[in-house]
């Protein structure tokens, strides 16, 4: 099963969505800033993604300029903040069994689509 993290908001994430949507694939929308992933699952989207939590921030949200912009953390500490702020979690991820890609720019879905 395909999940997609998504935020209707994002331009990238409806086209993402609209991609995955013109597959045919059965997938699960989590709208993540309603429903956030908790540590556990940040830790293994991560890790499917092949990434440090830092490299999965969202960098020009309000929330990181004003509380963590030229601050220091651990890998532990970005996952806090990510599950205390979903905003600042990159979007949209796009997740089939141990692949993960965050589809920016869209065309990286195929990755995952094969």
């Amino acid at each position: 099963m395909i999940t997609i993290y998504h935020n209707n908001r994002c331009t990238k994430s409806r086209c993402a969505l609209e991609e995955l949507e013109k597959s045919g694939k059965d997938f699960e929308v989590v709208y993540y800033l309603e429903t956030p992933p908790n540590t556990t699952q940040l830790q293994e989207i991560i890790q499917k993604l092949g990434i440090k939590p830092i490299e999965l921030i969202r960098k020009g949200e309000k929330v990181f300029t004003e509380n963590y912009k030229g601050k220091t953390l651990t890998d532990e500490e970005w996952i806090d903040a990510m599950v205390e702020h979903p905003i600042l979690i990159e979007r949209p991820i796009v997740i089939s069994g141990e692949k993960a890609v965050i589809a920016r720019p869209t065309e990286k879905i195929k990755e995952i689509l094969g």
